[in-house]
């Protein structure tokens, strides 16, 4: 009976049971929620499903899976080194339309005046006692743009990229929920009824040296942003060039469904419970939410003051497309136009400001790399 104990006490020692703390439960949990809310509710599955497997995976006691020579801890070295959200931009830009913006240029105002939660929430973290670092990273998640914010919290505060880049994707899978009450507390029936009008044909020409020269502009003007645009604005020429169209369909797919796979899971591994359950990570949280309400509503405030200046020409609900949150947020305004008014179609009028809220988001994270990094 003693042998026979020995060795039960002998397994359980070797278990995972053994190293099972409160911590990892509460992690755990968490995962399954994500893993629900992906699977039952089809919110963002592509981007949570790998995020909450990765935070299962290291919350397994005594797997080793996230230790030094680890599978997960050799994966996230795409993201130490800022490999996977780069590549990601690639395959964006690749998949992105940039038809809607060229056509309207002037929704690259309603993408910038979405950066308004960015500045927000980074004041508010400041005023919490965060490192200006830190708050720049936590402000980031106002754009809406995971990879964003993985890059730029790499660069300025590491420490926190496993709250941050939780926050992030949370709130992007989150868009259809978050989204609607903010615009309807600022928009009434008769905004959301307003019909634009069809936008014009873009030419090839345009869109073949809009990539280009949003490329070099961004290489002149802001170099911090380069591995951003420059890649994303790579991704798009391909796709608009006509005559790589094996590499577009391979950013587009192959490459873009590898690399979320492996920066889902790496992700999840920094969701670990010592490193993850503390009160910082609520408060990373929190701010994140009041960064993505405050860029969604600066987005249609602005969207309001342009409804004005084009005497009812522009519908300010297409501001709240301005977080890059693409094509989520232009679908939750096509949705909400289309609900007051069946016959209204905005969805194509949101993509302008979907996308150059892309920009937007990569524009203001350059500009904090090079005020921040010295």
């Amino acid at each position: 009976m003693d042998l026979y104990f020995i060795a039960l006490k002998g397994i359980f020692d070797q278990s995972g049971f053994a190293g099972l703390t409160w911590g990892n439960v509460v992690m755990l949990l968490v995962a399954f929620v994500l893993l629900y809310l992906a699977i039952a509710k089809g919110f963002e599955p592509l981007l949570l499903v790998p995020i909450a497997t990765g935070c299962i995976l290291a919350n397994l006691p005594l797997s080793g899976i996230i230790s030094e020579g680890g599978f997960l801890r050799y994966m996230s070295y795409g993201v130490e080194h800022e490999i996977y959200p780069i590549i990601i931009f690639m395959g964006i830009g690749a998949l992105t339309d940039f038809g809607p913006l060229l056509a309207n240029p002037i929704t690259f105002l309603l993408g910038a005046a979405a950066q308004l939660g960015v500045f927000v929430a980074m004041i508010g973290a400041v005023l919490l006692g965060f490192s200006i670092k830190e708050a720049a990273s936590i402000g980031i998640i106002g754009g809406a743009d995971g990879p964003t914010a993985i890059y730029l919290t790499v660069k300025l505060a590491p420490h926190i990229l496993g709250a941050v880049a939780v926050a992030a994707y949370s709130y992007m899978s989150l868009v259809p929920i978050i989204q609607p009450p903010v615009i309807l507390a600022l928009t009434t029936k008769n905004d959301r009824r307003i019909k634009m009008e069809q936008l014009r044909p873009v030419s090839k020409l345009e869109r073949v040296v809009f990539p280009l020269i949003a490329m070099v502009a961004t290489g002149l003007i802001l170099p911090s942003a380069v591995p951003l645009l420059g890649v994303l604005m790579f991704g798009n020429l391909l796709r608009e060039c006509g005559v790589t169209e094996r590499l577009s369909q391979s950013a587009q797919n192959e490459i873009l469904n590898a690399t979320t796979i492996f920066l889902g899971l790496s992700v999840g591994a920094t969701m670990d419970a010592p490193h993850f359950l503390n009160a910082q990570t609520i408060e990373v949280i929190v701010l994140g939410l009041v960064a993505f309400i405050f860029s969604t509503a600066g987005g249609v405030i602005f969207g309001q003051f342009m409804k004005v200046l084009s005497h009812g020409k522009i519908n300010p609900m297409i501001g709240a497309a301005g977080v890059s949150a693409v094509p989520m947020s232009a679908r939750v305004v096509q949705r909400m136009s289309q609900r007051e008014d069946p016959s209204n179609f905005l969805l194509m009028h949101a993509m302008g400001p979907n996308v150059a809220g892309v920009i937007g988001t990569a524009v203001a994270a350059g500009a904090m790399i090079t005020l921040l990094s010295t």
